[in-house]
């Protein structure tokens, strides 16, 4: 991040709280324990029977091994779709791994179909970490950032399922890092991030508001590229199936519930799992997401310090969408490690760390819970970042209420 994005370019290794520091690593020895636990448990990879376990992971292969056949419109396809995971399982399980995704998303499918399941589950997770980590590093600050991205408790959810949070993480996160000074680059990643496109709903409201018009062409010229290659191998066929199968999708998890309520962790899951209908949930979505729209809009447009205004759309992006699981939550540690940022450099403010601690703390609790903790630590760090951009504010209408009640003195022309 540059030097005008952020408070410091360095953070000095003693500035960091001890407690702060060792809090990190305690959580990165967890992430790491229970990975080798459930494996040598055979909870992970592979069952007592060796054979392979399916997880989230199991629709990114088999979509991936459906389009090296010259079948990737197939891939939307539920019932053709489990047929192929189940042939490649060994065995049936309950439920359904669908594949949602656009048709881009086929390029990686395709070369992670080229190994094994369990080899390809678990280098997705390795390489997608690297960039996440790097990205990491340029938010919070030195190495002190691959500290923070390691320990931050949604890497283990993320691993084990095997899920995409790592690259959707890298490429926000490098948007947001990368905007200030590499604007083609931060486009880039943008337009690479429309593999997901509920994340990149805010963005080009935000960068009209900012004049961001370089990263604002570059991502929507990636986006077309994307998608003009995508046509070229894939055919429109693929396209056409993956717009025919949103509504069924859409239904699936919105009305239907197949996924349980409590596994969205979004205003619209909460209002769910509590019993509420789905009318219900749908107004109070659409309030939060419109709330936070139209606040972006004017955060961006003002003279907010840029660290805030990156870690807040950071958060508003999950706060906007309903379709939200603990794995997407990695985004968050974009406006954590820019709070650690802000705080290192200039000094925490009063129970900050405690929130954060509190945040952390409902994401570790959440596999023990039927409740969507997630939305629970998304709303702390929120409000973190709202009190750091109203304290400017505060200080100001302070000042300028302690110079009205000095009494006027008169100047030396007087």
């Amino acid at each position: 991040m540059s030097p005008t994005a952020s408070p410091s370019n360095t953070i000095p290794r003693e500035a960091i709280p001890p407690l702060l520091l060792n809090s990190c690593l305690l959580l990165i020895l967890c992430n790491a324990v229970m990975i080798l636990a459930m494996y040598f448990a055979h909870l992970w990879l592979f069952d007592s029977n060796g054979r392979d376990i399916a997880t989230d992971f199991v629709n990114v292969w088999a979509a991936g091994r459906l389009a090296l056949q010259g079948h990737p419109a197939l891939a939307w396809d539920w019932d053709i779709h489990k047929q192929v995971q189940v042939a490649m399982l060994g065995q049936s399980y309950v439920g359904d791994f669908a594949w949602h995704y656009p048709p881009p998303f086929l390029f990686i499918a395709m070369f992670l179909a080229h190994f094994s399941y369990a080899a390809g589950l678990v280098s997705w997770s390795m390489v997608s970490f690297v960039p996440y980590m790097a990205m990491m590093h340029a938010a919070v600050g030195q190495r002190f950032g691959l500290i923070v991205g390691a320990a931050f408790p949604a890497v283990l959810a993320n691993t084990v399922v095997g899920q995409n949070g790592f690259l959707t993480a890298a490429l926000l996160g490098g948007t947001l890092v990368l905007m200030p000074t590499r604007p083609i680059l931060s486009g880039i990643c943008l337009g690479l991030l429309s593999y997901k496109p509920q994340y990149g709903l805010l963005f080009p409201l935000v960068l009209i508001a900012a004049s961001q018009w370089t990263v604002f062409f570059a991502a929507a010229v990636t986006t077309v590229i994307l998608a003009l290659m995508s046509w070229i191998a894939f055919g429109t066929d693929s396209w056409e199936a993956f717009f025919h199968w949103m509504p069924m999708f859409s239904q699936a998890f919105f009305t239907e519930g197949r996924a349980t309520w409590f596994k969205l962790q979004s205003v619209f899951g909460l209002i769910r799992t509590v019993g509420g209908s789905e009318h219900l949930a749908w107004t109070f979505q659409w309030i939060t997401s419109g709330t936070v729209a139209i606040s972006l809009i004017l955060l961006w447009r003002s003279r907010t310090d840029y660290a805030l205004k990156a870690a807040a759309l950071a958060a508003g992006t999950l706060l906007l969408t309903p379709y939200l699981f603990l794995y997407d939550l990695m985004i968050l540690a974009i406006p954590v490690g820019l709070l650690l940022r802000m705080g290192l450099a200039g000094g925490f403010q009063r129970g900050e760390l405690l929130a954060l601690a509190c945040a952390i703390l409902l994401l570790l609790a959440f596999p023990f819970f039927e409740a969507p903790l997630g939305l629970g630590s998304t709303l702390i760090v929120t409000a973190l970042i709202a009190r750091r951009i109203a304290a400017p504010i505060q200080l100001s209408r302070i000042s300028s209420g302690l110079r009205s009640l000095l009494p006027n003195r008169p100047t030396i022309s007087e």
